[in-house]
């Protein structure tokens, strides 16, 4: 009898704790995704439109969605973005990972330093590049392709429509390497230093070591870092926003910046209307990139990491 008047007692404090953050859960994220996940089936012109303003429009947002020519174009963007801006970020940071748990002198302090752009805000960061990395008269490249004798290229104008793309996501994966490279590191220094003094008796040099140790021992680590670089890609905006601030440009447009125009107008000149149901509809589609991205590499890394 006293046990069960324990385990109500229990039960009952456990409900009073949980039901604060249940609370905020439910209001805060599950409330918004499915309000948004229905109104992506309507038609909706402002986001503040009471329910009896709704159009039921079935899969006319979508459809409407990939038969404009810009929308094609920001999934187009964040593809290029998530394929050739991570592979670049995960051979980076990776290499750094591995560089930094070695006997290195001074290794807090270049840590710290690879981390450093992450504690800068991505509107500070982007600033920088634009004005003093990129700028044909005194920026950064101009001045250090100068001085080594590349008079032409120094003058390039690294934000033409030609380049606007790749000198966006470079400054854009510059900021990002140090948060991966974090990660990659926690993953190696799980790993027991046996094995590694084991292959290296053995005869194993650093190549080998890295492919058949290293690797095979951070598939989960690696697993975490694809779904984690899909879902900054997926939400990428501000950059779009810093490189292309007027209007939408083909060269930086991401979904989430033509969502934010159809839901709010945001341009200047205008040129989209309102259309606050295939904003939603943006919403989903990229919510279900994430998904599929996330079962997809669930699938390929299914095997978890080498046991420790």
């Amino acid at each position: 009898m006293n046990r069960s008047i324990i385990l109500k007692a229990k039960r009952s404090t456990l409900a009073v704790f949980l039901a604060p953050a249940v609370t905020l859960y439910v209001l805060v994220f599950l409330y918004p995704t499915f309000r948004t996940l229905i109104m992506s089936f309507f038609r909706v012109e402002s986001v503040s439109d009471p329910l009896a303003r709704w159009s039921f429009f079935g899969l006319g947002n979508y459809a409407k969605l990939f038969r404009t020519p810009i929308f094609i174009q920001s999934l187009k963007n964040i593809g290029r973005i998530w394929l050739a801006g991570g592979f670049a970020v995960m051979a980076i940071s990776l290499m750094f990972a591995v560089i930094l748990t070695g006997r290195l002198k001074g290794v807090k302090f270049w840590r710290s330093a690879i981390y450093l752009p992450n504690v800068v805000s991505a509107v500070a960061m982007g600033t920088m590049w634009i004005n003093y990395v990129y700028n044909s008269d005194y920026g950064l490249l101009h001045n250090v392709l100068k001085t080594l004798g590349f008079a032409a290229a120094s003058g390039t104008l690294w934000t033409s429509p030609g380049l606007l793309f790749w000198s966006m996501l470079a400054a854009y994966c510059f900021g990002m390497v140090g948060y991966h490279m974090l990660i990659f590191i926690s993953g190696i220094e799980q790993i027991p230093k046996d094995f590694y003094e084991a292959a290296y008796l053995e005869g194993s040099n650093v190549f080998q070591t890295f492919f058949l140790i290293t690797v095979p021992n951070m598939r989960g680590v690696i697993r975490t870092n694809i779904v984690m670089w899909t879902v900054y890609t997926v939400g990428f905006f501000v950059w779009g926003q810093l490189f292309s601030p007027v209007n939408l440009s083909n060269d930086t447009v991401a979904p989430m910046n033509y969502m934010y125009e159809l839901v709010f107008g945001s341009s200047s000149s205008a040129n989209t209307a309102r259309d606050t149901g295939a904003g939603a509809a943006i919403g989903v589609i990229l919510m279900l990139i994430v998904v599929m991205v996330f079962f997809l590499t669930n699938y390929i890394t299914r095997h978890d990491d080498a046991e420790l």
